[in-house]
C-alpha cells in the first residue's frame, strides 16, 4: 500500500498561482487538471493529495469530488483553496492571504504526515501485527472531538452552542485557564474569539508555534486584526457568523481528531492489543488480570490499594470517552484503569490509601468539569466512588462494595 503520488490540483484556471511554489516545495510531482476531469483524474493518477481551487467551482461538482476522495484508503487530504461557503466533511479549508505560500506548503505536508500514518496502521492491522485490536471505526472522528473555544464577547455562547453540537467543548475566558486546559487534557483545536488584544493573542499564537506538541493544532482566529504568519499549518482566519466559523472549523479539527486516533490504534497495536485505541486505557481483559495481580500482590507484601468508579450520563457517550482519555492522560504511571462495557471508568490506585485515592479522583473530575457535551445542561462530571483494599477483600468483593458506593452515590 503506497502512500506516494502526485499532487493533483483541480482548477478553472490553466495553471493557478500556487502551483508553482507547491512545484518549487519539492513534496511531489504537480499535476493539473480541470473540474470536468477530476474524477476521473483521481483514479488514474492515485494522487498523494488532491488542491481544489475554489473560484469558479461548481458546489455540486466539488461536492461529488469529496465524496469520492473520502471513500479512499489511505486517508487521501483534500485542501479547498478560498473556500466561500461551507465544506464537506473531508475538505480542509486553505484562506490566503501574507505567507500564503508557505502556510499552504506546511499545511500539505502535516496532512501527508496524517497519510502515511494511515498507511502504517492500515499495514500493521493487515499483517496481523496484533489480532486482538479493533479495527478503525466508521464513526465520526469529530464526534470524540475536544475543541477549546477561548474568548470573552457576545459571541462566545452561540460559538459554543454551535461547536458543542458536533464536538465537546472547553471554555476558557483567560488565557491562563486556555494553557491550563492544554497542558492537561487532549485538545484537537482551538477556536479564537473576541475579547482580547492583538498583543496578548500574538504573544498566545507564539508560544503554541514555539511548542511542538501545539504547533501542528487547529487554531482558529475569527477576527481579522492578525494575520496568520505564525510557523502553524492549521492556522486560519474565519470572519463571520458562530455557525460559519464552527463549519469552517469543523474539517481540521475532524483531521487532528482522525490523526490523534490513528496514534492510539499504533500504541495499542504496540501494546500487543492491550491497550483500548478508543481510550489509551487497558481493554477489560488486561485490566481484569493485572487488578487481580495487584491485589494478590498487595496483600502478600502490603501497602495500600484503592479503586476508583467514575460513571458518566449515559446519555453523552461523548463524554464517557472523553473522560476515559482524560484519564489515560492524567493518571499516574503505577496506575492502571479500563473503560467498561457499561459506560463507567475503574482505576486502580497502587501504593494509595483511601485519602490520597479521594483526592486524585477529585482532581480527574474536576477538569471533567470545563467540558460540554451537546445541550449546556449536560452532566460532564462523573459520579465518583473510591473503595479501598481491606485484608479481607478478593478483587470481587472489592469492586462490589465500589458498585454499591456508586449507587449510594448517584441516587
Amino acid at each position: 500500500m503506497s502512500q506516494q503520488g502526485p499532487i493533483l490540483v483541480v482548477s478553472s484556471d490553466a495553471w493557478p498561482s500556487f502551483v508553482t511554489a507547491l512545484d518549487d516545495a519539492k513534496i511531489f510531482p504537480v499535476i493539473q487538471t480541470g473540474w470536468a476531469d477530476a474524477a476521473r483524474a483521481v483514479t488514474q493518477v492515485q494522487p498523494a493529495a488532491v488542491l481544489a481551487a475554489m473560484s469558479g467551482a461548481a458546489e455540486a461538482r466539488f461536492a461529488a469530488l469529496a465524496e469520492q476522495i473520502a471513500a479512499r484508503k489511505p486517508y487521501l487530504p483534500l485542501i479547498a483553496v478560498e473556500p466561500k461557503s461551507a465544506l464537506p466533511d473531508n475538505a480542509i479549508p486553505f484562506t490566503q492571504g501574507r505567507g500564503a505560500i508557505e502556510r499552504l506548503v506546511v499545511r500539505l505536508r502535516a496532512a501527508l504526515r496524517i497519510r502515511a500514518l494511515h498507511a502504517t496502521v492500515l499495514r500493521r492491522l493487515e499483517d496481523g501485527a496484533a489480532p486482538h485490536v479493533k479495527l478503525l471505526p466508521d464513526t465520526d472522528p469529530a464526534r470524540d472531538a475536544t475543541v477549546l473555544l477561548l474568548g470573552r464577547g457576545a459571541a462566545f455562547p452561540a460559538l459554543s452552542v454551535a461547536m458543542g453540537e458536533r464536538m465537546g467543548v472547553v471554555g476558557a475566558f483567560s488565557i491562563e485557564a486556555a494553557a491550563n486546559h492544554l497542558n492537561t487534557r487532549d485538545i484537537d483545536g482551538v477556536v479564537l474569539g473576541e475579547g482580547f488584544t492583538g498583543r496578548v493573542v500574538d504573544a498566545f499564537l507564539t508560544v503554541l508555534a514555539e511548542d511542538a506538541r501545539f504547533r501542528n493544532l487547529p487554531v482558529v482566529l475569527t477576527t481579522a486584526e492578525l494575520v496568520p504568519s505564525y510557523e502553524m499549518p492549521n492556522l486560519e482566519i474565519v470572519l463571520g457568523e458562530p455557525a460559519h466559523v464552527a463549519a469552517h472549523a469543523l474539517p481540521l479539527i475532524r483531521q487532528h481528531a482522525f490523526e490523534a486516533q490513528l496514534s492510539r490504534t499504533l500504541r495499542a497495536i504496540d501494546a500487543g492489543g492491550l491497550l483500548d485505541p478508543q481510550t489509551g486505557l487497558l481493554t477489560s481483559a488486561a485490566f481484569d488480570r493485572d487488578f487481580a495481580t495487584a491485589v494478590a500482590q498487595t496483600k502478600s507484601h502490603g501497602g495500600g490499594l484503592a479503586v476508583a468508579r467514575f460513571v458518566f450520563d449515559s446519555a453523552h457517550p461523548r463524554a464517557q470517552f472523553d473522560g476515559a482519555r482524560i484519564i489515560s492522560r492524567l493518571m499516574r504511571r503505577m496506575d492502571f484503569g479500563s473503560l467498561h462495557s457499561e459506560g463507567s471508568v475503574l482505576v486502580v490506585f497502587a501504593e494509595t490509601d483511601l485519602r490520597g485515592a479521594h483526592a486524585i479522583a477529585r482532581r480527574l473530575s474536576s477538569v471533567m468539569r470545563h467540558t460540554s457535551h451537546g445541550k449546556r445542561s449536560a452532566r460532564s462530571e462523573p459520579v465518583v466512588s473510591v473503595a479501598s483494599l481491606t485484608p479481607s477483600d478478593s478483587p470481587a468483593s472489592l469492586l462490589a462494595r465500589l458498585y454499591s458506593d456508586t449507587r449510594r452515590a448517584a441516587s
